[in-house]
């Protein structure tokens, strides 16, 4: 399971009373990436002026975000990072509240495929999703996406 390595106890955020805007989540759950040298600020800039170009795209689900840009020199290696918040964050507008934050980095177009795959089928999963939005510290959101999948069992 590619997720398994790639969300842990760096890459995994709860915060409880988050108190800033989109851009201000997106960095925070960009933070782990940027800290241990996947990333750098300049493609956190590029995730968050993508929005600022598109609108809301990166909101892939009901209260749910997954963060991202072109892959460039400023990806070092696949990464995906995750923030939760305890309260909602609008996107852009009070028609886009998130909760789940995740940022990804892509080195190319095709390597973080699986990554993705995996991270659907969690996402596609009610007992998944919601143990991931009712979950209230750090330790419940990895142990929600190390349960197995409702379509494995």
């Amino acid at each position: 399971m590619v997720l398994s390595k790639l969300l842990t106890n760096q890459t995994v955020k709860y915060e409880k009373s988050f108190h800033g805007n989109w851009e201000d989540a997106i960095k925070l759950a960009a933070d782990p990436l940027v800290i241990d040298s996947t990333i750098d600020k300049k493609y956190v800039n590029s995730m968050i002026d993508n929005v600022k170009k598109e609108g809301p795209y990166i909101n892939i689900g009901s209260e749910i975000a997954l963060a991202h840009a072109r892959p460039n020199n400023h990806v070092k290696k696949i990464g995906l990072s995750f923030l939760k918040t305890g309260n909602e964050i609008n996107l852009i507008d009070k028609k886009h509240p998130i909760k789940l934050w995740f940022v990804l980095a892509a080195i190319d177009n095709t390597s973080h495929l699986d990554v993705i795959k995996e991270l659907m089928n969690i996402l596609m999963d009610s007992k998944k999703l919601d143990l991931l939005l009712n979950a209230n510290s750090q330790t419940q959101l990895l142990n929600a996406f190390n349960e197995p999948n409702n379509a494995s069992k």
